[in-house]
Formats: structure tokens, sequence, C-alpha cells
């Protein structure tokens, strides 16, 4: 499964975790990415939705 939103495009970013003694550590943040059921041109598809896109009301899923 790719890392990125078929909507809006979200992907991964890169970020670093901080400790108390100021020591970084580099990690990345995935988005929330769910597979959802879509209807699309009249087709139901499976496609990757991240959590936002849903929430917006983006996509119509399929029933």
């Amino acid at each position: 499964m790719s890392k990125k939103c078929d909507i809006c495009g979200k992907t991964p970013i890169k970020a670093a975790k901080i400790s108390f003694s100021h020591k970084q550590n580099n990690h990345r943040q995935m988005p929330n990415l769910q597979s959802v059921k879509v209807v699309e041109n009249g087709n139901t598809k499976r496609i990757n939705v991240c959590t936002s896109c849903l929430r917006a009301g983006k996509v119509q899923k399929a029933i």
C-alpha cells in the first residue's frame, strides 16, 4: 500500500523527536490512511483516503 492519499495527495513528512537533552531522532510521520470503497463515475473501486478527506466529505462511500 502506498503511503499517499488518492484524493489530496497527502504523503509522509519528516520530523524530529527531541528529547529532554535536545538529542534529535529523525523519523517519519505517516498520514492516517483508510482503504475505502468509493463510487467514482458510476463504478465502485477501493482507494486509500486520509481521514481528513473522509471527514470533509470529499468522497462518496459505496454502500
